[in-house]
C-alpha cells in the first residue's frame, strides 16, 4: 500500500514523464498494437459465424456463453496464479499462446475445416488466457513504474485501447470487406506476437514473489481475496456497482448495433462513425485523467465523472427524429460520455492498486473480473436477449441505462465520497484484517 504523503497517496503524478522511460514505452506500444488487434478480433469472429458458417441466433450466444464461462471457470484460479509467480512471464506466454489460437481460425479456414466447433473452442481458450492476463497486467504495471506512479500509468495505458476504438472499427471493415473475416483474425494472432515481444524485450528486472512460508490449498488463496472483497469498504460498493453496471451494459452490447442500425436507420458509414466517436472521447479522457484525479480525489473523480457519462448518456435511448438529429443524439454520450468513463476507470484502477497489498492483488482483479465478465455479462445478455421482445430494442436500451445510472447511487452512498487519496482509505478499514507486509 502506498505511504500517506506519497505521490498516490495525494493522486497526484511525477513531474518527469513516463515517456522517458523506455521499458513503459515498450509495454505501451506493445499493447497499443495488440488493443489495435483485438478490436479487428471483435469485430471478425462474430462475422466468421455469421457469413462462414451461417450462424443463427443460438449459435452467436454461445460464442458469447463461450467466453464468459472462460472467465467464470479460470478467473479465480487464474488470479491465486499470478499472485503466486511472476507476473511478467505470464504475460508473455498468455500472449504467445493466444497468437497460435487465433491463427488457428484462418489456417482452418483455408484448408477447409473451419466449424463452429473449433470457433467455439479458440474463443473458449482465448478466454482462458485472457483471464490469466487480465489478472497479471494490473499487478504487473506497479512493479514496473512504481506504486506512486500508477495513475500516471494507467492514465497512458488508457490511450492504447482508446487509439483502438478510434482506428480499429475501420480497419476491421476494411480487412473484412478485402480479405475475409476469417483471414483478417490474422491480425489479431500477430498483434499478440507484437505484445508478447515488446515484454520480453523490457529490461526491467520483476522483483521476485515472495518465498511461500505455507503450503496454503489454493482454494482457501482464492477465499482470502472474496472475502477482502466482500469486506473492504472500497471494494464492496465498487464491485457491487460493476455487477449492476455490466448487467445494464450488456443490454447495449447486445442490442446497440441492433438500436442503430435497425430503429435508428443509421447507415453503416455512420455507425461507424459513432463507435469511432468513443475512441476519440476516451482518448481524451485518457489524457485528463491524471489531472482530473490530482484536482478532485479519487472517490469525487470517480463518481463525478460516472455521474455527467450517465447524464449525457439518457440521450442515446431518447434518441429520434431526423436522420441527423437521432446521429447526434448518439454521438454525444460516445464522444463525452465514453471519455469521462476512461477517467472514471483509471480512478478505480489506480484506487485499487494503491490500497490493496501486492501479494493479493492479482487475486483481486481476478475475483472483480469473475464478477462483472464472468457472471453479470453474460447474464445481463441472456436478459437483453429475452426483454427484447416484448419491451423493444429501444426499451431494453433505456432499462440498460436506467441500470447504470441507478448503480452511481452504491458509490454515493459509500465512503468513496470522502476518498481523495489512498491514506483516507485507512480510517474505514478497522473491520478488515489484511497483512499489507
Amino acid at each position: 500500500m502506498a505511504r500517506p504523503g506519497s505521490p498516490i497517496g495525494q493522486a497526484q503524478q511525477s513531474p518527469e514523464s513516463l515517456w522517458r522511460n523506455t521499458d513503459f514505452a515498450k509495454l505501451w506500444a506493445g499493447q497499443t498494437v495488440s488493443e489495435l488487434g483485438s478490436v479487428v478480433t471483435r469485430t471478425a469472429i462474430p462475422l466468421v459465424a455469421l457469413l462462414v458458417l451461417g450462424a443463427g441466433p443460438r449459435e452467436m450466444a454461445l460464442l458469447i456463453v463461450a467466453a464468459s464461462l472462460a472467465v467464470l471457470i479460470v478467473g479465480l484460479f487464474a488470479g491465486a496464479w499470478v499472485d503466486r509467480l511472476r507476473r511478467r512471464p505470464l504475460l508473455i506466454w498468455a500472449d504467445a499462446i493466444r497468437a497460435v489460437l487465433l491463427a488457428s481460425i484462418p489456417a482452418a479456414y483455408l484448408a477447409g475445416v473451419l466449424g463452429f466447433t473449433q470457433l467455439y473452442v479458440v474463443v473458449f481458450l482465448e478466454g482462458c488466457l485472457g483471464a490469466f492476463f487480465d489478472a497479471a497486467y494490473p499487478a504487473y504495471v506497479p512493479s514496473l513504474v512504481g506504486v506512486e506512479r500508477v495513475v500516471e500509468g494507467n492514465s497512458k495505458l488508457a490511450t492504447s485501447s482508446s487509439l483502438a476504438e478510434i482506428g480499429g472499427p475501420g480497419l476491421a471493415g476494411a480487412l473484412v470487406q478485402a480479405i475475409g473475416a476469417p483471414l483478417a483474425i490474422l491480425v489479431d494472432a500477430i498483434s499478440f506476437v507484437v505484445s508478447a515481444l515488446s515484454l520480453v524485450l523490457i529490461r526491467h528486472r520483476e522483483p521476485p514473489r515472495p518465498p511461500r512460508t505455507s503450503t496454503t490449498p489454493i482454494r482457501l488463496e482464492i477465499w482470502e481475496a472474496m472475502r477482502l472483497v466482500r469486506r473492504h469498504p472500497v471494494l464492496v460498493p465498487l464491485t457491487l456497482r460493476s455487477v449492476i453496471d455490466h448487467v445494464a451494459g450488456s443490454f447495449y452490447g447486445v442490442l446497440y448495433v441492433i438500436y442503430l442500425i435497425d430503429v435508428l436507420h443509421l447507415s453503416p458509414l455512420l455507425f461507424g462513425i459513432v463507435v469511432s466517436a468513443g475512441g476519440v472521447g476516451s482518448l481524451v479522457g485518457s489524457f485528463f485523467a491524471s489531472r482530473v484525479i490530482a484536482r478532485f480525489g479519487f472517490g469525487p473523480a470517480l463518481i463525478w465523472t460516472a455521474t455527467g457519462a450517465s447524464i449525457i448518456g439518457v440521450l442515446t435511448p431518447l434518441a429520434g427524429g431526423p436522420l441527423l438529429l437521432a446521429t447526434v443524439m448518439v454521438f454525444l454520450p460516445q464522444l463525452i460520455g465514453d471519455g469521462l468513463q476512461t477517467i472514471e476507470g483509471v480512478s478505480e484502477l489506480s484506487l485499487i492498486q494503491g490500497v490493496i497489498p501486492d501479494r493479493i492483488l492479482g487475486r483481486v482483479n481476478a475475483t472483480l473480473e469473475v464478477f462483472s465478465h464472468g457472471v453479470a455479462y453474460p447474464l445481463g445478455a441472456l436478459g437483453a436477449a429475452v426483454l427484447a421482445g416484448p419491451l423493444t430494442v429501444r426499451g431494453v436500451i433505456a432499462l440498460g441505462w436506467a441500470g447504470m445510472a441507478v448503480s452511481i447511487l452504491l458509490l454515493v452512498l459509500s465512503p468513496l465520497p470522502r476518498i481523495r487519496q489512498t491514506s483516507d482509505v485507512a480510517a474505514f478499514e478497522s473491520a478488515v484484517v489484511v497483512d499489507r507486509s
